[in-house]
């Protein structure tokens, strides 16, 4: 493992719209890592030109698959990347100078800025959402519930300046749906009871105001908007959702 070389690895699953972009902008690292889960559209073809290593396997969950797809990377340090997103040139010459020193820190938070409705939002909570993204193979890993994990680094963290780009939803219709999933697989996470009338009454209006007042989503204009809103009824579905998993029988009993 040479000392600053990088090792960037990708979870895929039939995201030919955005995979080749997201390629490119990491032409510059060491090793590209592409972890597949047996796309049916082109993915797999555009994923063969760029990466040095490529694997299929059936998929699991989030914190698995990244620990995994790590695992499979040759060098010192690694990146992760979502398949919709895209290494500025900017971060690209700032990671390279930070690996070229000689320090003391483990991982690198990186910020990230969202292109959505046509727009690229800086308020609202959507940014800078800071992550670490760059981290040394043996000091970190993904930890933390399955669906919802985060890379977690025995050492000093360090923020990085410029940010990478994430192109999110394809529109208001993709946002809906991934929606739908996510928070299903909150509830089916969330096997404790507890105060779920009050995080229904509460908790999304809370949202709304906080990320479109609070951290400034209306000045993002209708996007910020429209982002706002949706992020509170996400809120709502999460523990909706939750409710009726631990309350509701979808088969009737007894006489009506």
């Amino acid at each position: 493992m040479a000392k600053g070389k990088l090792s960037v690895y990708i979870l895929t699953y039939n995201n030919e719209d955005t995979i080749e972009r997201c390629l490119k902008s990491i032409l510059w690292a060491d090793e590209i890592v592409v972890v597949d889960h047996f796309s049916v559209d082109q993915t797999p073809e555009i994923c063969r030109r760029y990466a040095h290593k490529f694997f299929q396997k059936e998929w699991t969950n989030y914190r698995d698959e990244y620990n995994f797809a790590a695992s499979l990377t040759s060098n010192k340090w690694v990146m992760f990347l979502d398949s919709d997103e895209e290494v500025t040139p900017e971060l690209a010459r700032e990671i390279q100078e930070e690996l070229g020193k000689e320090d003391h820190y483990v991982g690198y938070k990186v910020p990230r800025m969202t292109f959505y409705l046509g727009r690229w939002i800086r308020h609202g909570g959507w940014y800078p959402d800071y992550k670490i993204r760059i981290y040394r193979r043996d000091k970190g890993k993904w930890e933390g519930e399955k669906f919802d994990p985060r890379v977690v680094v025995d050492g000093p963290v360090k923020k990085l300046k410029n940010p990478c780009l994430h192109y999110s939803f394809r529109d208001l219709k993709d946002h809906i749906e991934r929606m739908d999933l996510y928070s299903g697989l909150f509830a089916s996470l969330k096997r404790k009871k507890g105060p779920l009338i009050v995080n229904l009454l509460l908790r999304p209006p809370f949202r709304f105001i906080r990320n479109y007042f609070l951290k400034g989503g209306f000045l993002d204009g209708v996007p910020g908007l429209i982002a706002a809103t949706m992020s509170s009824y996400y809120v709502f579905l999460k523990y909706a959702k939750t409710w009726e998993l631990q309350n509701v029988k979808h088969t009737p009993e007894g006489k009506r």
